[in-house]
């Protein structure tokens, strides 16, 4: 939970710190953010894939003979090694991709000079990408071999770093200039470079981390990879669609005023501290769940998924109860300008009302990752986001005249809906699973 929060308080902090320099540069971060995380998001849900993988063949492990771990080890040395091949190639369609937006970051319909402040910010953060990759590749498979804790160090340590950084490059100290939003990208830049250095010192120091680093065996890169596309790019695409469904509401807000957007990205971005915590709870899922199925344990990857239901019930209330209570004064830590303030209340008011919701789709998806099926939670993401929530958003805009509002209303209804398809798809798939286990289907 705690890594999944330090990962997106990159951002928040950016904001936070940015939206105290300028309206403007607060509206031009938040602008840069939406397009960015729209594929980035894709890209680190396509990494996903490995912890499930990884954390079968550890659960597995745990059911052989000791002359039989060696070669689930080499299993898992090779699944780290087509992790790392995946993440290189994904790493450069994302550039690629991200990098062909850049002309047209000014057809976008937002402010010229929010645009104009955009630009470099933007391009900083997309090189972060490269570093930012390869740090989750290394955290998604220590996480199937069950450590969340370097992870969680690396995050915090890196946040506190970029808080300091911030400081210096958007405000101007230490001899530097003020460089507003270009000063936070620098800070973000030279934070996540770091990150996959340090996680690598944490894998070729510990022994048994080190022997998947080490391992010389020949075999073939090619079955581990077609596993990692098959069960990668269904995650992939399944967070794409849900994260592409917030950035097109960003873009259609930001044609209201700058400042309605810049409300809109303060309840985006509060709303994501209770989601990263939710998908914290749904990586310990997944990893739990898996190495359950790799035991062949029904019964103890049920308790798990039930597990991880009650606890985002608890976080996820705390979360709403927060949000709605103070929702008066928790715009003022990003900015002070009153307009944005004022409308930014109402936001966080809808982003409390989804909390169950939101919580609720993130375990019910995590769950089923850990079974490895992936596919059919796609096609609930598209018609979810896609099919549901922005048609209901757009007609509670622009048909009920419910302005900003309107979108959030939208979001409700679609993250309700994505949170029935998948936990009702766990309790099938599991019901059909342990027929299967007791011989009454063949």
């Amino acid at each position: 939970m705690l890594t999944h929060v330090g990962a997106t308080l990159v951002g928040i902090i950016d904001m936070m710190m940015v939206g105290h320099y300028s309206t403007t540069d607060f509206a031009a971060v938040s602008f840069a953010n939406a397009i960015f995380f729209t594929f980035m998001v894709f890209a680190m849900g396509a990494l996903m894939g490995l912890t499930p993988l990884v954390g079968n063949k550890v659960g597995y492990k745990q059911t052989v003979e000791d002359d039989k771990k060696k070669q689930v080890d080499e299993q898992i040395a090779h699944l780290f090694r087509a992790g790392l091949l995946f993440t290189l190639i994904l790493t450069i369609i994302t550039l690629l991709v991200l990098g062909a937006f850049y002309p047209f970051l000014d057809r976008f319909g937002q402010d010229e000079a929010v645009v104009e402040a955009a630009k470099t910010y933007y391009l900083l953060i997309v090189v972060s990408i490269i570093p930012f990759m390869f740090f989750s590749i290394e955290k998604q498979f220590l996480e199937g071999l069950g450590n969340t804790t370097v992870a969680m160090f690396v995050s915090i340590g890196m946040n506190l770093l970029n808080i300091l950084l911030n400081y210096i490059f958007i405000f101007g100290h230490l001899g530097i200039p003020a460089m507003g939003a270009t000063g936070a990208g620098i800070a973000t830049l030279i934070s996540r470079s770091l990150m996959p250095f340090l996680f690598l010192a944490a894998l070729l120091w510990r022994k048994e981390w080190r022997q998947y680093l080490t391992d010389r065996s020949s075999l073939s890169l090619l079955a581990p990879m077609k596993k990692l596309w098959k069960v990668g790019l269904p995650i992939g695409m399944q967070t794409f669609l849900e994260t592409i469904a917030f950035t097109i509401s960003s873009i259609v807000v930001g044609w209201i005023s700058k400042e309605t957007l810049a409300a809109h990205q303060i309840a985006i971005q509060i709303s994501d501290i209770t989601f990263m915590l939710a998908i914290g709870i749904g990586s310990a899922t997944t990893i739990r769940v898996s190495h359950q199925m790799g035991k062949n344990d029904l019964h103890a990857a049920r308790m798990a998924s039930n597990a991880s239901i009650h606890l985002v019930l608890l976080v996820n209330t705390f979360g709403a109860l927060l949000m709605i209570s103070l929702r008066h004064y928790i715009p003022y830590i990003f900015t002070n300008d009153q307009q944005v303030v004022d409308i930014a209340a109402n936001l966080i008011l809808c982003a409390g009302l989804f909390q169950y919701a939101d919580g609720m789709q993130c375990v019910g998806a995590a769950m089923l990752r850990g079974i490895t099926d992936v596919k059919r939670p796609m096609v609930y993401a598209f018609v979810s986001y896609i099919i549901i929530a922005l048609p209901v958003g757009l007609f509670s805009m622009y048909i009920l005249n419910l302005g900003a509002v309107g979108m959030w209303v939208g979001f409700i209804v679609g993250l309700s809906a994505a949170a029935t398809f998948f936990h009702v798809r766990f309790r099938r798939k599991m019901n059909l699973l342990e027929r299967k286990m007791t011989g009454t289907i063949v």
